[in-house]
């Protein structure tokens, strides 16, 4: 397999977890079970979904739309992020969904931090009160354009790419840790191996940015990856959605993500069950299911996604983004 291969399945991966999640985004499990039963298919949005209303079954929300952003950046930039660039392309494109008449707008930090942009602060100043998951849900690009096995480099990209909107410790070290996994498993890395290198990139990167209250990404990581539920998937959904929580946090959403790679790893669930249960959880399904399917992705390549439906995906979306990932990977 293919460096090519596998940063294509990391890319598609994301966007095929972000349209899985679309329907059911901000959605209880009680509501998403009464409507749709169990994702396992591309859903239309309905009429009541509260953000993407309407919204065509295979459409991305602002998880792959953003992480094409940083990717786009990083091509422009040869490698490095200008966080000043970053803060304009992020306001230009929410004026755009805006334009649009669309709900699908900045995520919490990400908007606080462009209205202190806009109000004179600096991009370091920005992101200081950042810590959900929008930095590590657009830190694809990242993953395929770093390579991990210079951990301080890496964790500098890492950063250049959070810093204006997630200035923290959990936004900084849930986006490593992400970033890690992507990219380990562009080099060959199997899925465990990867999976644990991005649990002490977490554990490396949590000195950097300010410091905010809440459980540690890594040690949340590493005991997310010893559940263990006999097979048990209701048991397993239960866990997740009850005890370690899927709302924007950092520190919730992104150790979920985590806790069902791991079942894939184990081989409990296949990466196309596992990004399922992910748009069936309730809370921030879509963003959950895009980090998990960028991660697996790069460890199991574009073979692992059904190819019907990452063809829908691209048409609906009107979405090529082999020119974007091979410029990435020109930068690695």
């Amino acid at each position: 397999m293919t460096a090519l291969d596998r940063a294509l399945g990391a890319f598609y991966g994301l966007a095929l977890g972000d349209a899985l999640g679309m329907p059911t985004q901000s959605l209880s499990r009680d509501v998403i079970k009464a409507r749709f039963g169990e994702i396992v298919d591309l859903q239309d949005a309905g009429p009541l979904q509260p953000i993407a209303a309407n919204m065509p079954k295979g459409s991305i929300t602002d998880d792959t739309e953003q992480a094409i952003l940083v990717g786009q950046l990083l091509v422009e930039g040869k490698g490095r992020i200008e966080p000043s660039q970053l803060a304009q392309r992020l306001i230009e494109w929410e004026a755009e969904m805006q334009a649009k008449g669309s709900q699908d707008l900045l995520g919490p930090s990400t908007k606080r931090a462009i209205e202190m942009i806009l109000a004179g602060h600096s991009p370091e100043e920005a992101g200081r009160y950042g810590t959900t998951n929008g930095a590590a849900m657009r830190i694809t690009p990242v993953g395929i354009a770093a390579n991990v096995a210079d951990p301080l480099r890496f964790i500098d990209a890492v950063i250049q790419a959070c810093q204006v909107t997630h200035n923290t410790t959990l936004g900084i070290s849930s986006a490593a840790a992400v970033a890690a996994v992507i990219s380990a498993g562009i080099n060959g890395m199997e899925l465990g191996q990867a999976l644990s290198l991005g649990q002490q990139i977490a554990q490396q990167a949590q000195s950097h940015g300010h410091w905010v209250a809440g459980g540690k990404i890594a040690s949340r990581i590493s005991w997310a990856r010893t559940i263990s539920v006999d097979s048990d998937k209701a048991m397993l959904a239960d866990l997740l959605y009850d005890v370690i929580g899927t709302s924007v946090a950092s520190q919730e959403s992104v150790v979920v993500s985590f806790a069902l790679a791991q079942q894939v790893a184990i081989r409990e669930m296949t990466a196309f069950e596992s990004l399922c249960m992910a748009a069936s959880l309730g809370g921030d399904t879509d963003t959950i299911a895009a980090i998990l399917g960028a991660m697996l992705g790069a460890c199991l390549g574009l073979e692992s996604w059904p190819t019907a439906m990452i063809d829908k995906v691209k048409a609906v979306n009107d979405l090529q983004l082999e020119p974007l990932v091979k410029g990435l990977l020109a930068l690695r």
